[in-house]
């Protein structure tokens, strides 16, 4: 039961990792802004501009988190071997995509298609096990 414990906990920690490296990348920023904006106007309130641009000036830090994170996981599992490779990849995948760093911007679509082609392996992997459990 602790052993499950500690992989679900160092999973969601992986998760945690992934979903902060989103915050990164500005255009991802800019279109969950936009989603938030769409959001509120069909419930009737209107807002103009960019409501979470104040999310910008922590995209290095949470990446940097999300980073770290991710490297931890990495070690976690090279020593104990309790975290999923497919969940590893998909962090992965989510931490290039979000690259903050403004010297590398103009190779941003490199880190988008690179990051996307890793989280689309990932969840292929995720959906074949899933199958492979339901023939069985």
């Amino acid at each position: 039961m602790v052993k499950y414990l500690k992989e679900k906990l160092l999973e969601g920690v992986g998760s945690v990792s992934g979903i902060t490296s989103l915050f990164g990348s500005w255009q991802i920023c800019h279109n969950i802004c936009l989603g938030l904006i769409a959001l509120l106007s069909v419930i009737g309130i209107s807002v103009t501009g960019l409501p979470l641009f104040f999310l910008n000036k922590f995209a290095l830090p949470l990446w940097s988190i999300a980073f770290g994170l991710l490297i931890i996981t990495i070690i976690v599992y090279f020593i104990k071997e309790c975290i999923s490779k497919k969940l590893i990849l998909l962090n992965t995948g989510l931490i290039i995509t979000g690259v903050p760093f403004q010297t590398v911007q103009p190779y941003a679509k490199f880190f988008w298609l690179i990051g996307g082609i890793l989280v689309v392996i990932a969840i292929t992997l995720f959906l074949k096990e899933k199958l492979e459990r339901r023939k069985k």
